[in-house]
C-alpha cells in the first residue's frame, strides 16, 4: 500500500526513504522518465496483486495471521538488506519511529480486515480519502474544495448511496486504514527525515511486527507454521512490502515527487484489476465510475499541491 502525497515531499520520503527525486527540470528528466515511471508502476501492481493473494490466503491462516506474516518476513529481509544503526539515536528519533511502527501495523491490520469483507476495489478507493483528506487540509485552497466534493461524490457512488452493498463493518475498517494511512504519511516522512536511507523504514517495520505478533498468534496460532502458508505469506510480503519499497527507492531517484504522487493516485484503479483477474470480483457500472471519481479527486488535489509549491518557489 502506497499513497497519494499530503504533500509530495511527504510521500516522497515516506514510501522509500530514498535519496531526494529528481527534478522535473534535470537534463535528461523528461526522456529517462518512462524508466523511473515504470518502476513505480510495477511497485503499485504488486502491491495490489500482493494484497489480492492476501485475500486469497485469509481462510487458511486469518486476516491478522497474513498481516503477521507479511510484517515478519519483511521486516527480516528490510533488516538483513539495510542494517540499521541502532546506536546514536536520540529519544525523539525512537519515538518518531515507533508511532511510525504504530500507524504501520494499525493501516494494515485494519485494511486485511476490510478485505476480508468487501472487495478490494472498492476497499482502496475508500482507503484513500485518507491521504486525500490530509492532502485537501494540509493545502487550505478554495479549489481543494472541489476536490473533495468529487471524492465524496465517488464515495457516495461507491455506497450505492448508503453503502447497502457493502458490508458496513468492511466500509469503517477501510476508512479507518485511511486515517492511519494519514498517519502513516505524517510520521514517515519523520522519520526519513531523522533516519538515513531506508533504516527508519526497517525499524519501523520491526516495531509493527513485534506488535502485531500476539495477534497473529492468539488467531491463527500453529496455522502460521504451516509450510504452505509460510510460503504464500512470503510472498505476500514481497509482493506488497519489500518489492515495491525497493522499485520506488530505484524510481524516486529520478522521478519528481509530484509525478510520483500522482501515480500513487491510481492504486484504487489496480485494486480494482487484481480484484478481478485474482479473486474474480467484478465491478458494476456506478463503482467503476465511483473510483475513477476519487482518482481524478486525487490527482486534481497532487496537482494543486504541486502547482502552489511551484509559486511558492517562483515568488522567491
Amino acid at each position: 500500500m502506497t499513497t497519494p502525497s499530503a504533500a509530495t515531499s511527504s510521500t516522497a520520503s515516506g514510501q522509500a526513504h530514498g535519496p531526494a527525486p529528481a527534478r522535473a527540470g534535470a537534463p535528461g528528466g523528461r526522456r529517462g522518465a518512462l524508466g523511473p515511471v515504470g518502476l513505480v508502476l510495477a511497485g503499485g501492481v504488486s502491491v495490489q496483486f500482493g494484497g489480492a493473494l492476501a485475500v486469497t490466503l485469509m481462510p487458511r491462516a486469518g486476516a491478522l495471521g497474513v498481516v503477521t506474516l507479511r510484517l515478519l518476513v519483511a521486516a527480516l529481509v528490510l533488516m538483513v538488506l539495510c542494517r540499521p544503526r541502532l546506536r546514536g539515536h536520540s529519544r525523539t528519533d525512537w519515538g518518531t519511529v515507533i508511532v511510525f511502527g504504530i500507524a504501520m501495523a494499525a493501516m494494515n491490520g485494519l485494511f486485511y480486515q476490510s478485505v476480508a469483507r468487501i472487495p478490494l476495489g472498492p476497499a482502496v478507493t475508500l482507503e484513500v480519502l485518507g491521504p486525500l483528506t490530509l492532502s485537501v487540509l494540509a493545502s487550505r485552497r478554495a479549489v481543494n474544495l472541489v476536490w473533495a466534493a468529487l471524492a465524496l461524490t465517488g464515495v457516495f457512488l461507491l455506497g450505492g448511496g448508503g453503502f447497502s452493498g457493502l458490508d458496513p463493518l468492511g466500509v469503517a475498517f477501510a476508512l479507518g486504514a485511511g486515517a492511519m494511512w494519514a498517519a502513516y504519511i505524517v510520521f514517515s516522512a519523520r522519520t526519513g527525515r531523522r533516519f538515513p536511507q531506508a533504516d527508519g523504514l526497517a525499524l519501523a517495520m520491526a516495531v509493527a511486527a513485534v506488535l502485531f505478533l500476539p495477534l497473529g498468534v492468539l488467531e491463527s496460532g500453529t496455522k502460521l507454521l504451516d509450510p504452505t502458508v509460510l510460503a504464500l505469506g512470503a510472498a505476500v510480503a514481497v509482493l506488497s512490502s519489500v518489492l515495491p519499497y525497493t522499485l520506488e527507492l530505484l524510481a524516486l531517484r529520478r522521478l519528481p515527487a509530484s509525478t510520483f504522487a500522482i501515480l500513487m493516485s491510481l492504486e484504487p484503479a489496480l485494486a480494482a484489476t487484481a480484484g478481478f483477474l485474482v479473486l474474480d470480483q467484478a465491478l458494476a457500472a456506478t463503482e467503476a465510475a465511483a473510483i475513477a471519481l476519487v482518482i481524478a479527486a486525487s490527482m486534481g488535489a497532487v496537482r494543486t499541491q504541486v502547482g502552489r509549491g511551484r509559486a511558492r518557489k517562483a515568488g522567491r
